[in-house]
């Protein structure tokens, strides 16, 4: 605020004589001792904290602020004067909010503390005028201007605490924002636990990944844990130009992931595993490979919860090597037309997955049972004894467990395409 402030203005329209300005000025002091004590008194906030060094310093500058007002109305051309230290009271003023939120002192106690000052030192004052002999109507006009004076320290002050606070918060989410991209990057233990001090974030038992569309974000936010974390980068879509954002949600595990799952419904969302929070880097691995590969929901509007899939998971950790597996235990298959190999492989998934129970396997390829006996007859001329060989059942439960419809006769047998990424459903 400036010297051409409304109490600046005004008080060249107040004719303070100098000796009343004298003595007004002589009880300054101890006008900022009682005031200083009807604020520790009065404002909780304050109760024990105004001691030694700290109470010195606030009477100082209650000594100022009076000091500088009256100044202001002992000298009727200040308004117009740019030496009147009217600024560097407001500045002051400024100061002292930024530091009462530094303190942890709310904007609600720092009020409180200006309306005590305010009575206490109007109290003071006005007992001195009227002692002065100030005639009723410029006492009157006296104590008009002194408060409209302190609603502007004071309003200097709030927009000291104002502006505080929205520094804290901005560093406060630079700090939140790195440490949960060292989270998602699998910083070291240590690392983590000095930056979530710096980030005034309390570590919780657990951290689960959410990936979800930015359009659903603010809506799931609002039901979800003030200690949730958000990444400041999106990862790509399933959609065209869609960017998924990054949380990073405390202590859903067990029953609570039910709960965060019902959260999400309709949000077209990827839920990973719960991790310990140091750990959260795998769970948002698993949440990603999820979306990469397309893996199906069991409702369309239920999110995709990477615990449902783990086999599927589990078997896209090496393409390469799934494909060569493919490609070596289903040889037996290569020469066969690639209709009849898709309904053999079919059949043999459908045999090892039901243990050899015909009915179960008819029932699972909506055929009859005779034919899963044709079938079975087939593979077994195919295969001979090795579907005997304990390692071999196992090599086939693997290269068939996620083995998508209509491609085990053609790309896992040495066809043309190469096996993809395992998609569809089992």
């Amino acid at each position: 605020m400036s010297e051409e402030s409304g109490t600046g203005r005004r008080a060249a329209h107040l004719a303070l004589d100098a000796p009343t300005a004298a003595r007004l000025l002589a009880v300054l002091p101890a006008v900022a001792e009682r005031t200083v004590t009807a604020i520790t008194a009065e404002v909780p906030a304050y109760s024990g904290t105004l001691t030694g060094q700290m109470r010195a310093k606030i009477e100082n500058a209650v000594r100022i602020a009076l000091g500088t007002f009256l100044q202001l109305v002992g000298r009727p051309q200040a308004a117009a004067d740019p030496s009147t230290p009217l600024a560097p009271a407001l500045e002051a003023a400024y100061a002292l909010g930024s530091g009462e939120a530094r303190s942890g002192r709310s904007m609600d106690a720092l009020l409180a503390a200006y309306r005590v000052g305010a009575r206490v030192a109007w109290r003071e004052v006005s007992t001195t005028t009227v002692r002065a002999g100030l005639a009723a109507t410029t006492v009157a006009e006296f104590a008009e201007l002194m408060f409209a004076y302190i609603d502007e320290l004071s309003a200097a002050s709030v927009a000291g605490h104002a502006d505080e606070l929205a520094s804290v918060g901005r560093a406060r989410q630079r700090y939140l924002e790195r440490l949960t991209q060292q989270l998602l990057a699998g910083e070291a233990e240590d690392v983590l636990r000095r930056s979530a001090a710096r980030a005034d974030w309390p570590p919780p038992q657990t951290l689960t990944v959410v990936l979800l569309p930015r359009s659903g974000l603010r809506t799931v936010l609002t039901a979800l844990s003030p200690h949730t974390l958000e990444s400041g980068e999106d990862v790509p879509g399933p959609e065209p130009a869609e960017e998924l954002a990054v949380l990073l949600v405390p202590d859903v595990h067990g029953g609570r992931r039910r709960q965060l799952a019902r959260v999400l419904r309709g949000h077209r969302a990827v839920l990973g595993p719960a991790r310990p929070w140091h750990r959260v880097a795998g769970s948002y691995e698993r949440a990603a490979r999820a979306l990469l590969l397309g893996l199906p929901r069991d409702d369309a509007d239920a999110p995709l919860d990477t615990e449902r899939h783990l086999a599927r998971l589990l078997l896209s950790t090496d393409p390469e090597a799934l494909a060569d597996l493919r490609a070596q235990v289903l040889e037996p298959f290569a020469a066969l037309p690639p209709a009849t190999a898709h309904r053999l492989a079919e059949t043999l998934r459908a045999w090892l997955l039901h243990q050899g129970r015909r009915d179960d396997v008819a029932a699972a390829l909506f055929v009859h049972p005779q034919t899963v006996r044709y079938r079975m007859a087939q593979v077994r001329e195919l295969y001979g004894d090795r579907l005997l060989d304990p390692q071999t059942v196992l090599d086939l439960t693997l290269a068939l467990a996620v083995l998508p419809p209509g491609d085990s006769g053609r790309t896992a047998v040495g066809g043309t395409a190469p096996p993809s990424r395992p998609t569809g459903g089992s």
